[in-house]
């Protein structure tokens, strides 16, 4: 088996980070023929997205295997104290053949040791059932201090 690599995605990556988005979609849903369509829109999205979300990749070899994306939040400043910043993680995912050999842990310490060299407040996610127990051996908890609003 061999170790992963896992780094900041870059420009250059848009492609990979669209194979993989695409993979974890067809993995549930089974092949989705659009001509392409989906790449070229990831790609806008990942433009627009711009500074404010930091994505990592890992690699076995040449191969891209997994992703993992953060998106930052900046407060609104208030009068004699400094803002503050926190992330969101998202769009945790590891190819199914590669999964269970840390990766995903891999994945989340890089956005883990990203968000507090940034020195933000807190991460956040919206964990699956099947990812809560990940989470939690990370040292993410319930939030009882978030209210949310279901709008779909």
């Amino acid at each position: 088996m061999s170790a992963a690599r896992v780094r900041q995605a870059f420009a250059d990556d848009i492609g990979r980070l669209a194979a993989l988005r695409r993979a974890w979609v067809e993995e549930a849903s089974g092949p989705i023929d659009d001509g392409g369509e989906f790449e070229r829109e990831f790609a806008r999205w990942a433009d627009a997205e711009g500074e404010r979300r930091t994505a990592w990749i890992a690699f076995v070899g040449d191969a891209a295997v997994g992703m993992l994306n953060m998106a930052e939040f900046r407060r609104m400043p208030r009068p004699g104290t400094p803002s503050g910043r926190w992330g969101y993680i998202g769009n945790v995912f590891v190819l199914a053949a590669h999964r269970n050999r840390q990766i995903g842990a891999q994945l989340l310490d890089a956005a883990i040791a990203e968000a507090t060299t940034r020195r933000y407040a807190r991460l956040v996610l919206s964990p699956s059932p099947r990812s809560v127990p990940f989470y939690r051996r990370a040292g993410f908890a319930a939030a009882d201090s978030l209210l949310v609003l279901p709008l779909g």
